[in-house]
């Protein structure tokens, strides 16, 4: 089913047990004497996005890595507090926490009266549907989104009513929830409401980084088919490698050499776009992929689809 609606366990494990199987596996730490959870959990899967209800209705702390997903969490009521790249947030109604993939993250004081609408974005689908629909080179969206989005004009409210349409449809029945072909042009307005309010610039121009970590970007950018090594980037930032690889993660939202590869994937996409008479194994040669078959196997994992299906 589409629309889910949860249980009301009434001891920590279950309701722990419960979201983890909806949203994330975590580490929660009751606070505040003690008191039982009165969980609420509803939600409504669209396939690579998820929005649901969720509240505790108890005081928590939840430690999380949010793998392999970013997670965007609207206050409905109360207050959620927690710490983000630069110092604390504080959400309440009107505002949203962005929460990055992979990334360790604490939720330090989940209040008794708050209740929240969950979105859970698939980590490698949003990054695609970031590079379609912002035009954006293949970056990891992590690195340009910011702690906390404020829904009160523009973009982000429409968002948010958008968000708050569809979670009717958590207590309602679904009525479309069985056609594919809905809920992927569902998740995908989600998806582009999203990244059009929390990266209005992403795709206009050179995102801002500092100039080290820039150096690198536009140097793979200028010739991504040669055989970099993690060593060659670095030198071109200055830095040591570790360095190099920290300052990825956080102002790009991947390793160097990942980065490469997304460029290298851009690149040959449209070049099986532009030249269908050109094979598989000569765009894979052109843009510096040791075999076809490694080339294929990445091209599918970001794309969805096999390189002689993208023509």
């Amino acid at each position: 089913m589409s629309a889910r609606r949860g249980a009301t366990p009434r001891d920590w494990e279950r309701a722990s047990k419960s979201v983890a199987e909806a949203y994330f596996p975590h580490q929660l730490t009751p606070l505040g004497g003690g008191r039982e959870p009165r969980l609420t959990l509803r939600t409504l899967d669209l396939g690579p996005v998820l929005i649901g209800y969720v509240g505790w209705g108890a005081d928590v702390e939840i430690a999380c890595d949010y793998p392999s997903a970013y997670e965007v969490n609207l206050p409905l009521t109360g207050h959620l507090e927690s710490r983000g790249r630069h110092g604390a947030v504080t959400s309440v109604s009107g505002q949203a926490t962005i929460f990055r993939a992979d990334t360790p993250s604490l939720i330090s004081h989940w209040d008794a009266t708050c209740t929240v609408l969950g979105v859970k974005f698939d980590r490698d689908w949003l990054d695609r549907e970031a590079e379609r629909v912002l035009g954006a080179e293949p970056v990891r969206v992590a690195g340009v989104l910011p702690d906390q989005l404020r829904l009160e004009d523009g973009a982000a409210r429409d968002w948010q009513h958008l968000i708050k349409g569809l979670s009717s449809q958590v207590r309602d029945h679904f009525f479309f929830g069985e056609l594919p072909v809905v809920r992927q042009q569902l998740a995908g307005a989600v998806a582009a409401g999203f990244l059009l309010s929390s990266c209005p610039d992403l795709g206009r121009g050179p995102v801002v980084r500092p100039r080290a970590i820039a150096r690198v970007v536009d140097a793979v950018r200028d010739d991504p088919a040669r055989a970099w090594t993690a060593a060659e980037m670095a030198a071109v930032a200055g830095t040591t490698v570790r360095r190099l690889q920290e300052g990825f993660r956080e102002w790009v939202g991947c390793p160097p050499m990942q980065h490469l590869v997304g460029v290298r994937l851009q690149r040959a996409r449209a070049d099986l776009e532009a030249h269908p008479g050109v094979s598989v194994s000569e765009v894979a040669a052109r843009w510096g992929f040791s075999s076809a078959s490694r080339f294929a196997a990445a091209f599918r994992q970001r794309y969805g689809c096999l390189p002689s299906q993208a023509r």
